[in-house]
This record gives structure tokens, sequence and C-alpha cells, in this order.
């Protein structure tokens, strides 16, 4: 969901400013902008690091193969955290960014551009703070955004199939082992992608900061829009793959599109399809869970025993 905000606000802004040289909805995008999408690091970062976190306590549960799915009120919580946590690190973003104009040489065209400088009309102690954030963005970047999800999916996984190797003398079934090597590989898919799309902007940050008084604005400015393209790049890509990767959150996916496409119709045929697609939705469903479907008790006979 936060994939598709950065998609459906973020990149319209940016195209509209490369094609026109306006910002627009002018000094408010050029905050919101930014924190959108040092928002979406921070979202990406903590849910993998959950996720992590999940898959290490089931590799690690006693009695793995009935473990008991977690609770929805539980799930949103776990949501709630991240997404408060991430939008409060991204703050400084807001307070940090303002609109600037610049007149060309050449044409005489006013071009407006975002630009990395706190307001002087912010209180002392707010101004001392940003300029000190200002100052640990880089590194910041880099070992919170960067650093911390790959270090701790890497460990995770590590942990996790010293556990499993562990176990192999173990019975577990093998729904539930094609289920957690399944998960696994989501999540390493999820961390690849991501560590591929925001080492690019690391490395152009760490060139603005010790080369920038040597770098022209044009330099820096194609330096920012490739650090976008790049996030864009990964709002796209995660949610194709996540679908991909996860058979039945992709089956459940088109479930829900081609009901919206053939409408609720009270035909015969279409509630068999409802029914049939319904069917396969819970048995893909006992492929992803943890927790192994019970078997139906058995049939009482009846009658007498002649």
């Amino acid at each position: 969901f936060w994939d598709f905000l950065i998609l459906f606000f973020c990149l319209p802004v940016v195209i509209f400013n490369e094609i026109t040289k306006k910002r627009l909805l002018g000094d408010v995008s050029c905050r919101i902008v930014p924190f959108m999408e040092v928002s979406s690091l921070g979202v990406t970062t903590f849910s993998l690091c959950a996720l992590g976190i999940d898959r290490f306590h089931a590799a690690t549960s006693p009695q793995a193969s009935a473990r008991h799915i977690e609770q929805c009120q539980s799930i949103i919580a776990k949501l709630a955290v991240i997404w408060v946590g991430s939008m409060t690190l991204s703050v400084p973003e807001i307070l940090l960014w303002q609109l600037a104009q610049d007149t060309s040489p050449v044409s005489g065209t006013v071009t407006e551009y975002c630009t990395m400088k706190p307001s002087s009309n912010l209180p002392e102690s707010v101004y001392s703070l940003v300029l000190t954030y200002q100052n640990a963005r880089m590194w910041w970047y880099f070992g919170c955004y960067f650093c911390l999800p790959i270090l701790f999916t890497v460990s995770c996984q590590l942990v996790t199939r010293r556990i499993s190797g562990t176990e192999k003398t173990e019975c577990r079934g093998t729904k539930h082992s094609q289920c957690e090597s399944h998960l696994n590989c989501t999540i390493i898919g999820l961390t690849i992608i991501y560590g591929l799309c925001t080492t690019p902007e690391n490395v152009c940050n760490i060139v603005v900061a010790y080369m920038s008084p040597d770098m022209s604005k044009q330099t820096l400015d194609l330096l920012n829009l490739i650090n976008q393209f790049f996030l864009f790049f990964k709002s796209s890509v995660t949610p194709v793959l996540l679908l991909c990767l996860c058979r039945p959150l992709g089956q459940a996916f088109m479930d829900c599109c081609c009901c919206c496409c053939e409408g609720c119709s009270p035909t015969t045929t279409s509630s068999q399809g409802s029914a049939n697609s319904k069917l396969k939705t819970e048995m893909s469903s006992s492929i992803f869970f943890d927790k192994p479907r019970e078997s139906p008790p058995p049939l009482l006979a009846l009658g007498t025993p002649c």
C-alpha cells in the first residue's frame, strides 16, 4: 500500500517537475515527497526485520509444525508500530527541505527546485536538531535503511538454516517444510530487490557528501533523479515480486480481480466458479500458513452389524 502511495503521489510530481521545471503544489510537495520517500524506506526496512523475526520464531518453535496462526489484531499492531515508527523517523525531512527558484542565464526562464536547507524561522532548538540530522543524514541512511535490513535478514536466515539443518532427523511434514522454504525464499527475494535498488542511492549520497563543492547543479540534479528512479522501480517491482513468489497471496489477488471483472451475477456458472475459486483459495492457504488443516472426523457407521 505504501508503494502504491509512492507511485500515485510522488511519481507524478517528479515527472511534472522534470517536464515543466515547475514544482507541482509548490513548497508542500518539496516537503511531502521526501517525507514519503524516506518513510517508504523505513516501512520496507522494518517490515523485512519483522519478517526475519517471524521466520526465526517459526524455526525455533518447539512445535513448529503445529504453530498457531497469528491473530489479526497482533498483525495490525505490528503494522501500526512499523508505520508510525517510520513516519516519526522521517519527520525531519519535512523541516529540512524548502522550495527555491533559479533564473537561467541563457533563456531567462525561472525554474523551481527543492533544496536541502532548513528554514531560518524555526525555533533555535529545532533548527539545531535539523542541522544535526542533515549532517548525519548520509550515515543514517546507510546504517539504518541499508545495512540494518540486509544484515538482519542474512543473520536470521543463517540461524534459521542452522537450526533447520540440525532438525533434519526429526519427523516433520513435507507441506510444512515446503511452506517454510517458500516463505524464506520470498523474504530473500524482497531483500535482494531492496538492496539492489538502494545501493545507487547510498553511493550517490556518499559522492555528493564528499564531492558536492566540485560538482555542478546539473550533475547533482541528475544524481537525485537517478535515486528517485530506483525508488520508483523498487515500489513497482516489490508488489509484483511478492505476488509472484507468494502463491497463495497471488491466487487470492487474482480471484479478487476476476470477481471484480465478472461482477456479481446470480447464474449457476458464476456460483460454481466462485465456489471453485473459494475452494482453491482455501487449499492454497493451507500451504501459506504454518498450522496444517485438521482432517475431518471419520464418518460414523450406521445400521446394524447384519
